[in-house]
Order: C-alpha cells, then sequence, then structure tokens
C-alpha cells in the first residue's frame, strides 16, 4: 500500500476530486480526516471508506475560516496523533463569475475567500503539524486555469487558483528542508457537478470541449490518482511543482518559454 498508516487531511471531500481522493486514499492504507461544510455527503464520504474496511473521520469546516482550519489539524492529531499529508483541495466556482465589468465584489471575494485563503489557512496551521510529524505532503488543488485563460469568463475563480499556484511554490521553497514536500495538482475541465453546473448549457460545456485535445472531460478519478502520486513517495523528489492533468489542452495553447 503507498499510504499504510499515513494520517491524511482532505478538504472538500464531500463529492468531487475530494471524495475519490479520500476512498483512494484509504484503500491505499491512509487515515483520512474527511473535512466539509456538506455534512450529509461527508457522513457519506466516511460511511464509504469504512464500508471498504477503512479508517476515516468527519470534521465539519469551512476553510474560509481561520478557527476552522485550525480545529481541523488539532482534530486529525487527537483522532490519530499525527498529520502526514494535507490536501487542500475545497473549492466554489460561482455561477455568476464572469469577467471584470460582469462580476460582484461579492461574488469575487467568496471566491478567494474559499479558492485561496482557505488554502492559506489550511497551510498556516497544518504546516506546523507536518512539522511535529517530521515532514509530510501537502497538495495544493489549482487549475489548468492558473496557467491560461479560460474560454468561458470566470475572472475570481482563475485569479483564486493562480494565487493558490504562486503560493504552493513559495511554500515549497521555504519549506525544502524540513521535509516538507508542496506541490499543486492542476486538473482540467472534469465531468463534476461542480463544473457542469457553472457550464449549465450545451452551449458552454461544447465551447470548452473544443479546446482539448483529448475531446473529454476529466474524471475526479483520475485526479484522485495524480493526487496518489503526490501525496506518496513515489514523487519524493518532487515540491513545487504543478501536475497539469488536463486532456492535452495547455499543451495546445500555452506556448512555451
Amino acid at each position: 500500500m503507498r499510504l499504510e498508516n499515513k494520517i491524511t487531511l482532505i478538504t472538500g471531500a464531500a463529492s468531487g476530486i475530494g471524495r475519490e481522493t479520500a476512498v483512494l486514499f484509504a484503500a491505499e492504507g491512509a487515515k483520512i480526516v474527511v473535512v466539509d461544510v456538506n455534512d450529509e455527503g461527508g457522513a457519506e464520504t466516511v460511511a464509504m471508506i469504512e464500508e471498504a474496511g477503512g479508517a476515516a473521520v468527519y470534521q465539519h469546516a469551512d476553510v474560509s475560516a481561520a478557527d476552522d482550519c485550525r480545529a481541523m489539524i488539532e482534530r486529525a492529531e487527537s483522532e490519530y496523533g499525527r498529520l502526514d499529508v494535507l490536501f487542500n483541495n475545497a473549492g466554489i466556482m460561482l455561477g455568476d463569475d464572469g469577467d471584470a465589468e460582469q462580476t460582484d465584489e461579492a461574488v469575487w471575494d467568496r471566491t478567494l475567500n474559499v479558492n485561496l485563503k482557505g488554502v492559506f489557512f489550511g497551510c498556516k496551521a497544518g504546516i506546523p503539524a507536518l512539522r511535529r510529524a517530521g515532514g509530510g505532503a501537502i497538495i495544493n488543488t489549482a487549475s489548468f486555469v492558473a496557467l491560461m485563460g479560460a474560454a468561458t469568463p470566470q475572472l475570481a475563480y482563475t485569479a483564486s487558483k493562480g494565487g493558490v499556484l504562486a503560493m504552493t511554490r513559495e511554500l515549497a521553497v521555504i519549506h525544502a528542508r524540513e521535509n516538507i514536500r508542496v506541490n499543486a495538482l492542476c486538473p482540467g475541465p472534469l465531468k463534476t457537478e461542480l463544473l457542469m453546473n457553472f457550464l449549465d448549457t450545451e452551449e458552454k460545456r461544447q465551447r470548452r470541449l473544443v479546446h482539448i485535445p483529448m475531446g473529454r472531460f476529466g474524471l475526479a478519478g483520475e485526479m484522485a490518482r495524480a493526487a496518489l502520486f503526490l501525496a506518496s513517495d513515489d514523487s519524493s523528489y518532487m515540491t513545487g511543482s504543478e501536475l497539469v492533468v488536463d486532456g492535452g489542452i495547455t499543451a495546445a495553447y500555452v506556448t512555451p518559454e
């Protein structure tokens, strides 16, 4: 097992990438702290893990609240004794996120608070715990839009994910000598509830699909397997990097320097 007895905390684990990752990591031997604001969905994730013979607990936390992030880290240490892997995955994509003229300040603030400040709070509370454990891995969910502009305007989301990627690089440099690795997972467009609710018409979905060389949306399970690589010792010499899992979209549209 690639994560045997690794204590792992995953935010946004009630659905999508977070749920798929929690189930996969548990199957690989990790003990999971499932974190979300969706208590029902979080409990379902825990039940899925336990039914498969794994170990998991649920912790309610709004990652945009510093106190909640401290509490989720404390839960990991009190429940399992330490923290080895922190997956800052929680994120939102609001339907009225558009271009600079269309996007209201409230949409901007809410998106940045969850997607960017939430990762900051997770790292702020989690890094001391990883240090106490003698090191570990942090995975931050960014996006392919951190590397290129989106065909469908979503300015607040894109800005938040660009910030996640920049913060990931700096934290990796700061903590490299402490045996704490920090990497970003950059998914392409996925067939998840989050994106499908945003791309709420067939026209919008086709506008996104036409840019993907593989011709399909990715799956949350495919992102979970990429996260497993970043969490495990398979990526032991990897920090400050972005793992782009995007069906080829950035290869098609981003010109190397």
